[in-house]
């Protein structure tokens, strides 16, 4: 499918009320209609009379719903719909194949927000494909770290070594806010480390006591250090929280800094890095998530 440009507004207006349609649903033929439009319009522009499009491999869409929206805009265009069922005889089995042996990243949705979203409620995941945090932070699993990956992977061809890609499960964290206020409701500039986690997103009380450098909260076994602790351990040169925030460290100096911390590889502990202990009544508020997930890895053989 060869795509002008397309009215991504003028698509929402027409998919409105039909959000929770399921795949193979009214959405997507509505979808189809609005992208096969634009898909003709630009095939007669550069003097093509035949358009297809891609998602006839896809096994998650109707052939019938494809073809009859194809068909139409041929009638309404002029621009013959060339519709061919890659996916009979083994289709599917031969695209799974051809992917592997050829260490294809293949995307798992179609591109529908819509879709992405009840997939990703369906597998009790996080849509993170849709966000990055301001930070610029390459997190587990994101679009930057397989991009990162596949960079390498073409580094790798060209100098003609062998590798392989191979998948592991394994625990995502998604930190979606965070904040710290004192009795008197003034914000106080901290940060929470990776896979801090708080089951009721909100906590009140005090720190009770210290042990050597940690400072121990009266609530869901929450932690303190200071940023000066943070940096003498961690060899970081931070001079506030705020560059701590907007430029943190990468995401395993965080889980290395947290293990050597609390000595355990399932800690879920929050642990908040402030400038100075405050010694007033604190709520905590830390929305996150905590997932099973599946990334890939680049092996150099």
């Amino acid at each position: 499918m060869i795509e002008g440009e397309y009215d991504f507004e003028a698509w929402m207006e027409a998919v409105k009320g039909l959000e929770n349609e399921p795949e193979k649903g009214s959405r997507c033929e509505v979808c189809f209609d609005k992208r096969f439009e634009v898909s003709a319009k630009k095939a007669l522009e550069l003097g093509e009379k035949s358009m297809t499009t891609t998602l006839l491999v896809s096994p998650l869409k109707s052939q019938v719903q494809l073809k009859k929206s194809g068909d139409i805009f041929e009638k309404k265009h002029g621009v013959k719909f060339i519709a061919v069922d890659y996916r009979s005889g083994g289709g599917t089995e031969l695209q799974s194949k051809v992917t592997k042996e050829e260490k294809l990243y293949r995307q798992d949705y179609c591109g529908c927000i819509y879709g992405l979203t009840m997939q990703r409620e369906q597998q009790h995941r996080l849509m993170d494909e849709m966000f990055s945090p301001l930070s610029k932070t390459t997190l587990p699993s994101s679009i930057e770290e397989r991009l990162e990956m596949y960079k390498k992977r073409v580094q790798l061809e060209d100098e003609d070594k062998k590798y392989k890609i191979v998948k592991e499960k394994f625990l995502n964290y998604r930190q979606l806010s965070f904040k710290v206020v004192d009795n008197k409701n003034q914000l106080i500039p901290a940060y929470a480390l990776s896979y801090s986690t708080l089951p009721r997103k909100k906590a009140q009380g005090i720190i009770e006591f210290k042990d050597k450098n940690i400072h121990y909260f009266s609530r869901e076994e929450i932690k303190f250090i200071t940023l000066a602790h943070f940096n003498l351990s961690c060899g970081f040169e931070y001079k506030r929280i705020n560059e701590l925030i907007f430029n943190p460290p990468s995401f395993n100096e965080e889980l290395k800094f947290r293990d050597n911390l609390v000595c355990g590889n399932y800690d879920l502990t929050p642990i908040i890095i402030t400038t100075e202990i405050p010694h007033v009544k604190l709520t905590i508020e830390l929305d996150a998530k905590t997932y099973e997930d599946v990334r890939e890895k680049l092996i150099i053989l």
